[in-house]
């Protein structure tokens, strides 16, 4: 690992904390708002079905497939001038979306959006990396940058329902523009260069390969949730192979897309499995809690959004508490316990009916998670060596990308198949009722009003029995994921306890 001396950061480095955590604030907010946007950029666009998924999808489709390309490319030519380049282009592709005029238009804009979002998290992340180089201060900025990703999660559907209220559907998209003015006027005097001395040049077979192992791996899990099938089965096993190919080509480069030797650290391989299956029960809880909101509760989405902000504040309060344990209390202490109290959250989730009993579960469920995400981040960081900064950070903002599509795919599909086979379907009521929820809500309102209740109360039920299957199995995964950190993370110290040779082990 490359040896940096530690100094205090100064006022100068928490200014420019704060100017790098707003992208993150925004990124999060910008991929909850379209949800809410959808049906008012339907009504308008008259986009097809397909053109509706690709316009949600392709954005997360071109963050995931070009994290890894664009955090060694802010290692080999300067983060702060990826991410300037990145800030400008996220400001003009948000205008572009904000203005289309055709469904095409408006997927190009997000193909754009996402590839712009991929140079912003992994070169923001890297220089936190290099402008804090005391550990415990590292630690707490990284808590403060992972907070305000979750903030945004909490502001995304209230500020998203207070535009749409009162502007067009395309306001939700000019948020954008003056987040990224800000970051290109104040990067050059906030924010060190760092990177540039890598040199060498991208590997043109090497970032195809990524883009081919990411995209179908991501595109296959989240078909998987919606549609099982050969088609997602290929996508993912296609993934996979074209993954290995990756692999295979790293390990031959003198001057490879993503350096493998980091997995060897020990640290840094544990922290990237933790994050990965954390973001992975994260994703798919959510998406059943969101969907109870809304289908059970009868929730407009900005109601829906008030009562979904608790869980994402624990996560805000969680990433702030933990760098601050984590200067006397050993991090796998912190991690598990936190992770002890996600899985009694979801048991509880899984005893309750009630909403106030839910909210409660899912928010305590969220709050022992954050510390995964706080620390686990400046592990990652603190491990890696200072020129693969930007590398190492683009993995673990990979990882956390699959966890989520993964968590969707496995706990949706589980999820799903518990309703499946416990809708006892009313006679009269149509077969496709007993799919889905969103299915038998629409088929209610075209039912005569008894028969339409009956059928609603069957798939309230049947889906209830598929939430508590899910908080089951939530529970479980995370009471055994709090077991291996004390077994991967033990050998860590509180961040900044130095051992006898100097070496920060609080820092891997």
């Amino acid at each position: 690992m490359t040896t940096t001396t530690a100094t205090k950061a100064g006022p100068r480095e928490w200014l420019g904390l704060s100017v790098l955590a707003l992208p993150m604030l925004l990124a999060s907010v910008d991929n909850s708002v379209l949800y809410l946007a959808l049906p008012h950029l339907t009504a308008d666009l008259q986009p097809s079905s397909t053109q509706v998924l690709w316009i949600m999808d392709v954005y997360g489709f071109m963050m995931a497939g070009f994290l890894i390309t664009m955090g060694t490319l802010g290692d080999r030519i300067g983060r702060r001038r990826l991410l300037t380049f990145g800030a400008a282009a996220f400001g003009a592709a948000s205008v572009l979306a904000a203005y289309a005029s055709s469904a095409e238009m408006l997927i190009a804009a997000r193909m754009l959006l996402g590839i712009a979002a991929s140079t912003l998290a992994p070169s923001a992340l890297a220089l936190v990396g290099s402008m804090f180089t005391d550990a415990r201060q590292r630690a707490l900025a990284i808590g403060v940058f992972t907070a305000c990703f979750m903030g945004g999660a909490a502001l995304g559907p209230v500020v998203g329902g207070v535009m749409l209220e009162n502007f067009w559907w395309g306001s939700v998209f000019l948020l954008g523009v003056p987040v990224a003015l800000l970051l290109v006027l104040t990067a050059r005097p906030l924010l060190p260069e760092s990177g540039g001395e890598g040199g060498g040049r991208l590997d043109p077979g090497s970032v195809a390969l990524s883009l081919l192992a990411v995209i179908p791996l991501v595109y296959g899990l989240k078909e998987l949730a919606d549609e099982p099938g050969t088609k997602a089965a290929g996508a993912v096993a296609a993934g996979l192979a074209f993954g290995y190919a990756f692999a295979r080509r790293q390990l031959r480069l003198a001057e490879p897309l993503l350096d493998l030797r980091l997995f060897r650290n020990r640290s840094f391989s544990a922290a990237l499995v933790v994050l990965l299956l954390t973001m992975l029960m994260q994703g798919g809880t959510y998406l059943f809690f969101s969907q109870h909101l809304q289908l059970i509760e009868g929730f407009s989405p900005l109601k829906a959004g008030f009562w979904m902000a608790p869980p994402a504040l624990a996560l805000v309060a969680g990433s702030l508490l933990a760098p601050v344990l984590a200067r006397t209390m050993r991090p796998a202490v912190i991690v598990s316990a936190g992770l002890a109290v996600s899985a009694a959250g979801f048991l509880y989730v899984a005893v309750s009916d009630d909403l106030v009993p839910l909210v409660i579960g899912f928010t305590l469920g969220f709050l022992g998670a954050a510390p995964v995400g706080a620390l686990g981040l400046n592990l990652i960081v603190g491990t890696a060596p200072a020129e693969k900064s930007g590398s190492a950070s683009a993995t673990a903002e990979t990882s956390g990308e699959m966890g989520i599509s993964l968590g969707i795919a496995v706990l949706g599909s589980l999820g799903a198949a518990v309703y499946t086979a416990g809708i006892d379907l009313p006679a009269g009521a149509p077969e496709r009722a007993g799919e889905s929820l969103a299915d038998a809500d629409a088929a209610a309102a075209g039912l005569p009003e008894r028969l339409g209740g009956d059928l609603l109360d069957a798939a309230h039920t049947a889906f209830g029995s598929g939430m508590t299957a899910v908080a089951l199995v939530a529970a479980g995964l995370y009471a055994g994921l709090a077991a291996l950190v004390v077994v991967l993370l033990r050998h860590l110290r509180p961040i900044g306890a130095e051992d006898g040779n100097g070496d920060e082990k609080g820092n891997g």
